[in-house]
């Protein structure tokens, strides 16, 4: 039997909202939507609380909204 990993690692996370369309965005702009798991309207995504995950978030802040 295989043992189940621990995906976050017990560290922290954040929710992540995609607000807007990356329609007319730079292909950047929606790499880094694609990168966070979002491309759609509306949807909601876990991530780590990391400074790498932030930096992203920083990118595109019009785009996303951290939900708490």
């Amino acid at each position: 039997m295989s043992a189940q990993r621990d995906t976050n690692g017990g560290g922290k996370t954040i929710r992540i909202r995609q607000v807007r369309s990356g329609i007319g965005c730079t292909i950047e702009m929606r790499e880094t939507l694609k990168a966070l798991g979002l491309g759609k309207m509306h949807r909601v995504t876990e991530r780590l609380d990391t400074k790498e995950v932030r930096g992203m978030i920083a990118k595109i802040p019009h785009l996303v909204e951290v939900v708490e």
